[in-house]
This record gives C-alpha cells, sequence and structure tokens, in this order.
C-alpha cells in the first residue's frame, strides 16, 4: 500500500505530530507500506527510508502554499491512501481514500496565536461561541476539513466528542491512544546520578517543562506560581513564540533567579532531562493527548498537569501525578505546594507505571494498521461536490 503522509511539521521538528511520524512510519514499513511525507521545512530530506518532501519557508507564505497544494495534488494521484496528519494544509480534494489525524482544534490554536482571542479562551467554550468572522471561517474550515475525511482518528476521547461536535459521523471516528516507540524511554540512571549528569543539585527541588512555547502551554502560570515553592527550580525546555515573553515575565518577578530557559533540547536528552526532575509540569489550557505526559511517566517521574483535554485520561490525581483546575494560580500554587510534601513525590513515582499498559505501542501500531487497510479496502470515495 503506497500512502501520501500531509503534515505541516516532520521530524527534525518538535511536537508531537512529527515525534508520531517519525516512530510510526518505519513500523508501517515493516508490514509493507511505502510512504511519501509531504511536509514544510528547510531540513534535510534524506536518511529516512522513504521520500520526504519539504516546501521551504524561504518563500512568502502565499508562494509556500500553492506549492505544498500543487505537490500534494501530483502525489495523492500516485498513492492509493492519503493520511493527513495537520488540520489547515492547502490540500486540493481528491478521488482518494482520506484518513485524517486530529490532535487538536486548527480554529482555537489559530485564534490564540493571532491574538484573536483571549489567552484564556477556553477550548470547549470556544466551540459553540460567535467570534470575529474571521475566527468563524476558521472554525467553519477545519469542520469541513474534517467532514470530508473517511476516517478520522483521534488519541483521546475527549477529541472524539470534540470532532464529533464538528458535524462528524461518529462512527467514522476512532479512537488510537498515543503510545511511545518501544525503546529504551528510562535512563540507565537513578535520580541523583541524572542530575549528576546534568550539574544539577542532588539536594535541589526540581520542576520541569517541555514543550513549543505557545500560547496555550500556561507557562507564565508557572512563573507566576513558583513563588510558592521557595527552593524550587522551573527549568523550560523548548522554544516558540512566546519565549521572549515569557523569559521578560520571569526576568521582572521575583522568582527570576530560579526561571531557567533552555531554548530547544534534543530529543535525545529529554529523558536524562525528565529523570532528573522531581516532576514534569504540563499546565496547558488544553491537550489531545500529549506525548510529553508519557514520556515522563516512562522513565519514573510523576506529572503535575491542568485537569483539561485529554490529560485526564493520562493522570489519575493522586495515584501518579497530580491534576490541577486551569487557570486558577490559587490551586496551582496549593498543588506545587502538596507535590514537595514529605512523602508525596516518592509515593507518586512509585505509581507512575500505573494506567501506562493502555498506551502500548504495540496496540497503537496494530491498530492504526487495520483502520488503514479497513479503509482502502472499503474504498469509501465520495464523489466531490
Amino acid at each position: 500500500m503506497h500512502v501520501l503522509i500531509a503534515t505541516g511539521i516532520f521530524h527534525p521538528d518538535s511536537g508531537g505530530p512529527a515525534t508520531y511520524l517519525h516512530s510510526l512510519l518505519p513500523a508501517l514499513q515493516e508490514r509493507g507500506y511505502t510512504f511519501h511525507v509531504l511536509t514544510y521545512g528547510d531540513a534535510p530530506c534524506d536518511g529516512y527510508g522513504y521520500p520526504v518532501e519539504r516546501i521551504s519557508f524561504k518563500q512568502g507564505t502565499l508562494r509556500r502554499r500553492y506549492l505544498y497544494a500543487r505537490r500534494y495534488a501530483e502525489l495523492a494521484e500516485q498513492a492509493d491512501l492519503v493520511y493527513v496528519n495537520m488540520l489547515g494544509l492547502p490540500r486540493p480534494r481528491v478521488r482518494k481514500p482520506l484518513a485524517l489525524k486530529v490532535v487538536g482544534d486548527y480554529a482555537w490554536e489559530r485564534a490564540l496565536s493571532k491574538r484573536w482571542i483571549a489567552p484564556e479562551t477556553d477550548l470547549d467554550t470556544f466551540q459553540t461561541r460567535l467570534d470575529l468572522p474571521h475566527v468563524m471561517w476558521y472554525k467553519a474550515r477545519r469542520a469541513r476539513e474534517a467532514r470530508q475525511a473517511d476516517r478520522v482518528i483521534v488519541p483521546s476521547q475527549h477529541l472524539r466528542r470534540l470532532v464529533s461536535g464538528w458535524g462528524v459521523s461518529p462512527e467514522r471516528i476512532q479512537v488510537i491512544y498515543n503510545a511511545l516507540e518501544p525503546m529504551s524511554h528510562r535512563p540507565n540512571l537513578s535520580q541523583m546520578e541524572a542530575r549528576a549528569a546534568l550539574g544539577w543539585q542532588l539536594n535541589g527541588r526540581y520542576l520541569l517543562s517541555v514543550g513549543r512555547l505557545v500560547a496555550h502551554k500556561g507557562v507564565q502560570y508557572l512563573i507566576q506560581a513558583l513563588d510558592a515553592v521557595p527552593d524550587a527550580q522551573l527549568i523550560v525546555a523548548g522554544d516558540g513564540d512566546f519565549l521572549h515573553q515569557w523569559r521578560t515575565l520571569a526576568t521582572s518577578s521575583s522568582v527570576a533567579a530560579r526561571v531557567h530557559f533552555l531554548g530547544r533540547v534534543p530529543r535525545a536528552q529529554m529523558p536524562l532531562l525528565m529523570r532528573a526532575a522531581d516532576y514534569l509540569v504540563l499546565y496547558s489550557s488544553w491537550e489531545g493527548l500529549s506525548h510529553t505526559l508519557l514520556e515522563a511517566l516512562h522513565v519514573g517521574t510523576p506529572v503535575i498537569a491542568s485537569a483539561r483535554g485529554g490529560n485526564p485520561e493520562v493522570v489519575t490525581h493522586g495515584v501518579n501525578g497530580l491534576l490541577v483546575p486551569h487557570p486558577d494560580l490559587s490551586a496551582l500554587r496549593a498543588a506545587l505546594q502538596h507535590a514537595f510534601s514529605e512523602g508525596v513525590r516518592d509515593a507518586l513515582a512509585a505509581r507512575t507505571a500505573v494506567g501506562l499498559e493502555r498506551f502500548v505501542w504495540q496496540t497503537m501500531l496494530d491498530q492504526t494498521d487495520a483502520a488503514l487497510r479497513a479503509l482502502l479496502e472499503k474504498t469509501l470515495v465520495r464523489p466531490i461536490a
């Protein structure tokens, strides 16, 4: 089966969609699939074992989108099936079976990044409220894209409900939980050995935030709440549009000396950072189903997460981590204080494996393989309107 993979980001880009594909495609190749990946970017295209084609960012937006749409149409004609890994791509309609992976609400993320809506805008409220005309246009566009797909794959029950609200028939939506590739995510080091390797204080208190620094990730709340735990250090690994803004916020605050921005960190170093930290903190306003949470739990580090989106499907409060209402600074401060109370971290760390049996690589691989093969066999191709 030859599959066109259409995505906006791909290895070595950071982010869940890029990580997902880079791990998944070689495993599906072993089952007889062939791939051609179409994405944006300027990184090298060789060394993947399948063709990767990048539309360069070194040209204007309109030109870039035109080139993407043209290549998409050409490559789709050569494919048995198209697998779109991201909403909002410039894709003309083609008469080929179409699978769509939805990991978030493109309209909401776009409106946040453009500051068309307030940073604290609740995703669930956003679904049904009236907004500015250009925001409503993006809402209609992402709903139309989802309805045009023959199969919509989502990584959480929360996203199933969200996509269903866009008018997609429930029987065309399939939940396939994210999972980590079966590799040695747990470093062969104790927490103290990991800290020594990084040059951290052995008896320090460390909170780790990992991810793209975009509006909904909520790093500003972590900076503001850090005064609740006077001895704790906040390590922020990642870059993005809000790096300068949040660095400025930290510099102007009373906790400036305890907030450390690492910028972009190689993926190979993430397990070591997570192993060294006391907690992985993800206080975002929304997540589909976070690879970062799974990675932290796999290395034995408990998590503190917002009680939003798919997070409660990974984190059981008081078992493998703590869930915190969002946005609620007083609740976040209380959670941080509780997290560093005597015995709490050890108790949570001892149970980080609880529930991980739901996020098994082999299960995700089998389910994805079956979904794509079933889609091709049924040839669910509808006439173009």
